[in-house]
């Protein structure tokens, strides 16, 4: 497996790169989160080599010349990121995958920047949402995301009402979710905010695929992913299209890290189940997931039309 690393001040953007050792005709940008994740991304760019698809983690937030938190991210910073694959690498295929913050930029790459095969969302949302400074906590009164020196619309969740991580009971779901939950359905519940910051899906040109759990504790991803296909639809969308919903399954969810090379991450997953309880209530349906997500992910990007191969 071959490894680069990028940053802002010499690339454009930071990130993380893993290409299987024969090199690919096909590449994956993956957006999850800041530098400092949890599961960071470089090891889901190694996943995706592991199938002969060269993976290109890029960061939001946390590593020098970038917002040190979720606030006013550039997505002008994919468009380096698109060249280096394009112009560099010399890759014929490019798709762009979103998990959970992420897709939010997966979609906003794949209407403004473009030139993708295939979009792939992981528990998404279909609104940019508020940034959030360093604590977490404190809202900025600006988007998440920025282009060209702009702020893309965006909704507000208020999570001055209960604590964001707080297990709750609440009408709309039969299953417990978080605060933050609740506070991102308040959200999608104003029409005139959601009318104005809705993410334009339909305006990309790429294959989409969505995939969400129906117990999402997290955010109400399912609803999302239903959002975003009515648009589709509604405007006679004329790329492929799949959505994949998983009865019992979590926010945390998508292709994963490799379990044989990650077994220190996978001795975590009692602690996960902590903090992700429909994770830890349906432990052995949600691995499953796992290995659901990772096979309907690597087909979609490698289902390329005969005419285009």
């Amino acid at each position: 497996m071959r490894y680069e690393n990028f940053t802002v001040k010499k690339d454009g953007f930071a990130g993380h790169l893993a290409a299987p050792d024969s090199g690919s005709d096909k590449a994956v940008i993956i957006i999850m989160g800041g530098e400092q994740s949890l599961l960071p991304g470089i090891k889901f760019a190694e996943r995706f080599a592991d199938f002969g698809i060269t993976g290109l983690a890029v960061s939001l937030f946390g590593a020098e010349g970038l917002p040190d938190s979720p606030d006013r991210i550039p997505l002008d910073m994919f468009i380096p990121a698109v060249r280096y694959l394009r112009d560099v690498k010399h890759t014929e295929h490019i798709s762009v995958y979103g998990q959970s913050m992420g897709s939010v930029f997966a979609i906003l790459c794949a209407v403004y920047i473009g030139g993708f095969d295939k979009l792939i969302l992981v528990s998404p949302t279909h609104v940019p949402f508020e940034g959030t400074s360093a604590d977490k906590k404190t809202m900025t009164r600006h988007s998440i995301a920025t282009y060209l020196g702009r702020e893309i619309p965006f909704v507000t969740a208020d999570f001055s009402k209960q604590r964001s991580m707080k297990y709750i009971s609440h009408p709309a779901v039969p299953y417990k979710v978080t605060g933050m939950w609740a506070a991102f359905y308040k959200a999608y519940c104003d029409k005139q905010a959601v009318s104005k910051a809705e993410l334009p899906i339909e305006k990309c040109d790429a294959d989409i695929l969505m995939t969400a759990g129906a117990m999402d504790e997290c955010w109400y991803s399912v609803y999302s992913v239903k959002r975003l296909a009515a648009r589709l639809r509604k405007n006679s969308f004329g790329k492929r299209v799949k959505t994949v919903v998983f009865p019992h399954g979590s926010h945390l969810s998508g292709l994963m890290p490799d379990r044989r090379r990650e077994k220190k991450l996978y001795r975590m997953i009692p602690l996960i189940g902590l903090f992700y309880r429909t994770f830890g209530r349906y432990k052995k349906e949600n691995l499953s997931y796992f290995e659901q997500s990772e096979k309907e992910i690597i087909s979609w990007i490698n289902d390329i039309p005969k005419s285009e191969g």
